[in-house]
C-alpha cells in the first residue's frame, strides 16, 4: 500500500500516515511559470494499492487539476488500484439542474476523476446522498458524525436541541438529534442567490435550550449567522455549530466573530486559513484516524460501514 498526498492538505496526508504507520510516498509537484501542473512519483507503484488524498478545496480548480494529472500519473505507473480519497468534494452544491441551462458540475467532475484513472473513491459527508451515484466506480461516503457525537456528548450537557439549518440538512439533524436524545427544530429559509440566504421562521421549541446548528459544511457563514440571530431572537439560552466543511471564505471569520454563536466546531477536512486558525470561536477535529482506518479497511477488504454503526 502506498498513499500519496496532493498540496491541499499536507498536514493531514501526514497525519493518516502516522495512524497507519507509513511513510507518505514521494511524489514532486511543480508548475509551470504559465499555471501549468506537473506531477512526478518518485518511488516504484507497480503493482500496488494506491491512496491519492487530495481535497479539492481553495484553490478548487488547482487542486482538482492537480488530483487528476496525480491519478494519471500512478495509472501509467501501473499501479493495480487507485483510490481516490477527497475529504471535502468541491462541486458538490451543482448537484442539479436548480433552473434551465446550468451545468450537474457535481456529475462532471465525477466523470473526470473516473476517466483520470481512479477505480475507487472515498469521500466525507458529501453534500447530497445522490452524487454517489454519479460515479461507474465504487464510492465509500464516510461521516464526521462520529467525532462531532463524541465532542458534543464530552462538552454539552443535556437540554440540548439540534438545529438543522434548512430542510435538506433535516435528515441529517434528526439522526444526531435521535443518538444525543435531544429535540429538533428546522430554520425554515430562501435563497436569492448563491450564498444569499434569508431566515423565514423556526420550526420547533429552541425557547431556553442549548441550540446546536449542524450542517455539512460553512461557507460564507451567512445561512450560520442569520440561523444564530433567528435562534437568539427565539430565546436559546446557548448557541453552538457544528460542522465538517469550514470553506470558510469571502467574510465568513468577521461573520462568526460578529454572530451570537458561542463556538463553532470544524473538522480538518480543508485546511483553516491564517485568520480562521486566530478565530477563538473556532475548534477543529482532526478526521486522521476516520480515513486512516477506512483506507485500511478498503486495503484489507474489510466492512467501511461498520465504523459508523
Amino acid at each position: 500500500m502506498k498513499v500519496f498526498g496532493g498540496t491541499s492538505n499536507p498536514e493531514l496526508t501526514k497525519a493518516v500516515c502516522e495512524y497507519l504507520r507509513i511513510t507518505p510516498g514521494k511524489m514532486l509537484s511543480k508548475t509551470f511559470s504559465d499555471g501549468e501542473t506537473q506531477i512526478e512519483i518518485h518511488e516504484n507503484t507497480r503493482g500496488m494499492d494506491v491512496f491519492v488524498l487530495q481535497s479539492t478545496c481553495p484553490p478548487v480548480n488547482d487542486n482538482l487539476m492537480q488530483l487528476l494529472i496525480i491519478t494519471d500519473a500512478l495509472k501509467r505507473a501501473s499501479a493495480k488500484r487507485i483510490t481516490a480519497v477527497i475529504p471535502y468534494y468541491g462541486y458538490g452544491r451543482q448537484d442539479r439542474k436548480v433552473k434551465p441551462r446550468v451545468p450537474i458540475t457535481a456529475k462532471l467532475v465525477a466523470d473526470l476523476i473516473t476517466v483520470a484513472g481512479a477505480d475507487r473513491v472515498v469521500s466525507m459527508d458529501l453534500h447530497a446522498g445522490q452524487i454517489q451515484g454519479y460515479f461507474d466506480i465504487p464510492v465509500d461516503n464516510i461521516f464526521a458524525a462520529p467525532l462531532l457525537l463524541k465532542y458534543i456528548r464530552t462538552h454539552f450537557e443535556d437540554n440540548l436541541v439540534i438545529v438543522s439549518p434548512d430542510a435538506g440538512g433535516t435528515e441529517r439533524a434528526r439522526a444526531f438529534a435521535k443518538r444525543l436524545e435531544a429535540s429538533l427544530a428546522i430554520i425554515d429559509k430562501r435563497r436569492d442567490a448563491p450564498n444569499v440566504s434569508e431566515v423565514m421562521n423556526i420550526i420547533g421549541e429552541v425557547d431556553g435550550k442549548t441550540a446546536i446548528i449542524l450542517d455539512d459544511m460553512v461557507d460564507t457563514a451567512g445561512t450560520l449567522t442569520e440561523g444564530a440571530r433567528a435562534l437568539k431572537k427565539r430565546n436559546a439560552a446557548r448557541i453552538f455549530a457544528c460542522c465538517t466543511h469550514p470553506v470558510l471564505s469571502g467574510a465568513a471569520i468577521q461573520r462568526i466573530q460578529d454572530s451570537p454563536i458561542d463556538h463553532l466546531v470544524v473538522t480538518n477536512t480543508i485546511p483553516l486559513s491564517e485568520s480562521a486558525k486566530k478565530c477563538p470561536k473556532i475548534t477543529v477535529l482532526s478526521v486522521d484516524q476516520l480515513l486512516g482506518e477506512t483506507i485500511k479497511r478498503i486495503y484489507n477488504s474489510d466492512s467501511v460501514s461498520t465504523l459508523f454503526v
